[in-house]
């Protein structure tokens, strides 16, 4: 194990020089980042701007406010000689061979003989920016390309040259993995290396589709898009996002680089290109590229004329019962379409595979690696290899024979070997015309591989599961749609904790693989229910979702005071009812990238899952004294969090808001999740696990709630929030400051939670409320009426 870096310098602070030196904040180093000085005036004018630009970005390229500050500014002519004093230099500077060679060779005569260097280039030669540097150097220096934005793309190209010394390269592996969340590939030192690489030859190929097949702008986007699992700015809608013009610049540095490339021809600019460009259709950063909003209207240009319309009724067929089918089905059934969506997406699709087979070992050592960059550098479902077996190794290979493709010897090779795929049992095929074992990292878990076990799954309903994942810790895994909190999941929560009660086990963790840990409660199962009590007329009560609730929330109180250590182990979004699930473990591991918050207000409701106790005991908590003038300032900020229901941009931020515990562990590498969940739930049970005290919560009384009703008046006349926004949030200070109480008091869990209840069930037949949850189950989008 190496020592991970404490400190680092980025020459460059343009778009993603900044956001690098943010990252490497995010992960705790600290950060100097350095630019020309000004001409005149302050020598550091240049980089402040450039650093106060990048603060701006959205999303946001640091965890919280606070971490910015790790970022210390400077400028090559009066700070060149802190480089002296760091772990790690990344250049990121213009992509000028010249002008990064002239920049090595000041670094080398800075830095201390241990220090790491490495270069961001998108497309340069590695060995030629290392060019004329000592062999001392060149064997601490390699290619770090890194993916916009850095930090929500997981892939870390890592490219060595002949000269880079493998104990480094292992190191930044290392360091990539687990301290900056990464995905690293190593990649070879070719133009454009691997995802770029192959990144752009399939958005060349969807410019194809539309300059010499016949299928428009929304077509292409619907056929390499979300529906074959890739993401849904697809071909160009991307393209407008990274910039024509950025395109065009990366396809004009490989046409020229790619002499002996049996595709090079591909990477022609289309004259349509060309035009757009010049014309200032640059994409998103002029308001205008392949597609232009208007007035809340995206239109999509047209190839022949130069003017945006309105988008035409899609010429696929009938592709409505393919996209329901889950990916794998979703494949097959398109790439045998007899339509003329079947006909472009087998044409795009076998000529990326063959493509794809022939840079092996050129770009890359082998599929996984491949495979891997196309998923995080782009955010692909499945890679083009793990494609192919999906749509059948031999029948894929018949029909690239039939359209005249061709592939390298080890390919050809399977067949006569009779292997009939690229991956098997954990294992990949390799040029060398074997498979090998794919690494298996001792610190993840993955649940596929938990449930190939047999016996793992010890309890399961349609909608969730319990699960043995090893050293006598189990795991509740959500199977529910998008994981929201639907009737069997919480049914089968507390039919786990029975099992965990009556077993000789030694805790639990909550927690799944999906994108996100839990949406919250399922809106359509309550509407459903709220629907069939209307149905009856002596029926005022609302009993079924009373009953649910009170359920949910002695499920909650359950898990907080449980005698066994139970984690959560959460990632992504964590709104409403998921939310409260997680801030009612007492311990929990979150992904960095872990966006929680309480959104009911969006929906017409209050919290009533304990959230708003939980978040009263926290003010109290934060407060250097039990005094309501230590306690109300914290309290006035959970009223503001919830009234606008704020989701934390990380998980970091989700601590400083209330929601997640002060000692809540995060990890950057989000598989890294549920390993260290387990860990923790092992952790506790060896120091004898105790679980938390029943302590009163101190509340204000009537004086503090005036305080917040005034708030919220302020705002309301203000027009800041809608007549109902006001009314739901006089609902929020009465239970947040006790209800009915006139002076402060100390009270129980159980009296908070009565008053969320006595406030949340009006609410459920409210027309306002119906209109807010009808309106998110239509669009996913929030309503204030």
């Amino acid at each position: 194990m190496f020592k991970p870096f404490q400190t680092a310098a980025v020459l460059g602070a343009g778009v993603m020089g900044a956001q690098i030196a943010a990252h490497l904040a995010n992960a705790g180093l600290t950060v100097h980042l350095l630019d020309l000085p000004a001409p005149s005036g302050d020598k550091n004018a240049l980089v402040e701007g450039a650093f106060k630009k990048a603060l701006k970005l959205s999303p946001p390229i640091f965890f919280t406010e606070k971490t910015a500050q790790r970022v210390i500014l400077g400028n090559y002519e009066e700070h060149f000689d802190r480089l002296a004093q760091v772990d790690w230099v990344i250049e990121a500077v213009v992509e000028n061979l010249s002008i990064k060679q002239q920049l090595m060779a000041r670094v080398e005569k800075t830095i201390r003989e241990a220090t790491v260097v490495s270069t961001n280039t998108s497309g340069l030669s590695i060995a030629a920016i290392g060019q004329g540097r000592s062999l001392a150097f060149r064997q601490r220096f390699l290619g770090t390309h890194f993916f916009n934005p850095p930090r929500y793309l997981k892939l870390l190209e890592l490219i060595p040259t002949v000269d880079t010394d493998p104990k480094i390269l292992e190191q930044m592996q290392q360091f990539g993995r687990m301290y900056l969340g990464k995905g690293v590939v190593i990649a070879q030192d070719t133009p454009n290396f691997i995802a770029n690489r192959i990144g752009i030859f399939v958005t060349m190929l969807g410019l194809n589709g539309l300059t010499k097949q016949g299928y428009s702008i929304e077509e292409i986007d619907t056929l390499m898009g979300v529906l074959v699992g890739r993401p849904k700015s697809a071909i160009f809608r991307t393209a407008d996002l990274v910039g024509l013009d950025t395109l065009i610049y990366v396809a004009e540095n490989l046409y020229p680089a790619l002499p002996q490339d049996e595709c090079r021809e591909t990477f022609h600019i289309p004259d349509l290109m060309r035009k757009l460009v010049e014309t200032g259709s640059l994409g998103a950063k002029a308001g205008q590229g392949f597609y232009k909003k208007v007035q809340g209207e995206i239109l999509s240009l047209n190839p022949q004329t130069f003017v945006y319309e309105s988008a035409k009724p899609l010429n696929l067929g009938n592709l409505d019962a393919i996209t329901k089918l889950p990916l794998a089905e979703r494949l097959q059934k398109l790439y045998h379409h007899k339509g003329r969506a079947g006909e472009f997406f087998r044409y795009a699709t076998l000529t990326t595979l063959a493509y794809s087979a022939n840079r092996i070992p050129e770009i890359a050592a082998s599929p996984v690696e491949i495979d891997r960059a196309m998923r995080w550098g782009f955010g692909w479902e499945l890679g083009p290899f793990e494609l192919w077996d999906v749509l059948g190794f031999e029948a894929v290979l018949t029909d690239l024979h039939k359209a005249g493709f061709a592939l390298p010897p080890w390919v050809e090779s399977m067949q006569q070997k009779k292997v009939t795929g690229f991956y098997q049992k954990h294992q990949v095929y390799l040029p060398e015309q074997h498979y090998h074992p794919l690494e298996i990292l001792r610190d993840e878990i993955h649940l596929e591989t938990i449930k190939a076990i047999s016996q793992s799954t010890l309890w399961h309903n349609a909608e969730a599961a319990l699960l043995d994942i090893g050293d006598g810790v189990v795991l509740y895994e959500f199977r529910s749609k998008a994981n929201t909190l639907s009737t069997q999941v919480i049914d089968g929560l507390g039919e786990a904790l029975d099992w965990l009660e009556t077993h000789d086990y030694r805790g639990m963790v909550i927690g799944n693989e999906g994108s996100n840990f839990c949406v919250g409660i399922n809106l359509a199962e309550v509407g459903k229910i709220v629907q069939m009590e209307n149905l009856n007329p002596f029926n005022h009560s609302h009993r079924a979702i009373a009953k649910l609730l009170t359920q949910f929330q002695t499920l909650v109180q359950r898990i907080h005071y449980f005698h066994k250590p139970i984690v959560a182990a959460i990632q992504g979004r964590v709104l409403g009812g998921g939310c409260e699930l997680a801030m009612a473990c007492p311990h929990v591991v979150a992904d960095a990238e872990t966006y929680i918050g309480l959104v009911e207000l969006g929906v017409g409701l209050i919290p009533a899952g304990g959230g708003l106790m939980r978040l009263a005991r926290w003010a109290a908590g934060r407060a250097a004294t039990d005094t309501p003038a230590d306690i109300l300032p914290f309290l006035k900020r959970v009223f503001e969090t919830i009234g606008m229901a704020k989701v934390s941009s990380s998980a970091y931020e989700g601590i400083e808001l209330g929601f997640l515990p002060a000692t809540t562990q995060v990890v950057i590498n989000g598989d890294r999740r549920l390993y260290a969940a387990k860990q923790e739930v092992l952790c506790l049970d060896h120091l004898g696990y105790i679980p938390p005290s029943r302590n009163p919560i101190p509340v204000l009384g009537q004086p503090a709630r005036a305080m917040l009703e005034h708030m919220a008046y302020i705002l309301h006349q203000g027009g800041y929030i809608s007549d109902y926004d006001r009314a739901l949030a006089d609902r929020l200070a009465y239970v947040l400051t006790g209800g009915n109480l006139t002076a402060p008091a100390q009270v129980d869990d159980d009296y908070l939670l009565t008053l969320e209840r006595e406030n949340f069930l009006p609410l459920v037949d409210a027309p306002k409320t119906k209109e807010r949850m009808l309106h998110m189950l239509k669009t996913k989008k929030p309503l204030r009426n």
